[in-house]
């Protein structure tokens, strides 16, 4: 398994590219009961505020640097350099290396709008891609009896890769509860399957290489994202600062 750095208030583990993407299918392969958190700088806040959830966090088998944030704070910190991880790239990756190498998948979160839209992208274009299941959850806590029947139906399908859209942090705490029920490995890809799916557009290349994707997501959604996008990346670098005078001493 990839070591893991601290980044403020979550460990997050370090590696190429290439290394994630084996690691995360030989988790698939061998049926390890796992997750996989796609980590931003709205995850390291949730987790800063949360001790509970900085725990999910932190004890997750694998977290992928998502923001360039997330990864330029790797040489800030430990003057190392460290490849981005996102899950916009990662998910259409894992696709195509689970249909040459005969793992199943399965979708579990979403609208069945955009499930629907899921099964034709894969249909088209990983045609000979087995998808286990995929299942829109209602909007609304799960009863035990739920949560219990969910574990036995995602189990029962055969899935190796369970791709989980509920958005964080909710989908880190699905994650973390199904952990040893479901014989697969989990990746929390939020809001990347719409993008794949094209129910969402992705920022221009140079954008994401200068961290500005957030900003062309600000753009697309100036009235939900200004708020958030304000505090969080203000927060976060008034806490990147804080932690390198911290070092520094």
């Amino acid at each position: 398994m990839l070591d893991k750095k601290r980044i403020i208030s979550i460990d997050v583990s370090s590696g190429t590219y290439n290394q994630f993407l084996e690691e995360i299918l030989a988790l698939a392969q061998a049926r390890k009961s796992s997750y996989v958190c796609v980590a931003n700088v709205h995850m390291l806040l949730e987790a800063h505020q949360s001790k509970d959830f900085q725990n999910i966090v932190n004890t997750a088998d694998l977290v992928t640097p998502d923001g360039m944030p997330l990864a330029n704070s790797f040489k800030l910190l430990y003057n190392q350099k460290q490849d981005r991880v996102d899950g916009m790239s990662l998910l259409p990756r894992l696709l195509k290396q689970s249909e040459e190498r005969n793992l199943s998948v399965y979708f579990y979160g979403g609208s069945q709008v955009m499930l629907d839209r899921v099964e034709a992208y894969i249909r088209e274009n990983h045609p000979t891609l087995t998808i286990a299941g995929l299942y829109s959850p209602p909007f609304r806590p799960l009863t035990p009896d739920e949560k219990e029947a969910t574990a036995v139906a995602i189990s029962s399908s055969g899935a190796a890769i369970v791709f989980v859209v509920l958005g964080c942090p909710k989908q880190e705490r699905w994650m973390s509860d199904m952990k040893g029920k479901i014989p697969a490995v989990m990746v929390g890809v939020g809001g990347a399957l719409p993008v794949l799916v094209g129910l969402q557009k992705r920022a221009p290349e140079w954008m994401q290489k200068n961290s500005l994707e957030w900003f062309f997501r600000l753009c697309q959604e100036p009235k939900r994202l200004f708020k958030r996008y304000f505090k969080t990346n203000t927060w976060f670098l008034y806490l990147l600062v804080k932690e390198l005078a911290k070092k520094r001493n």
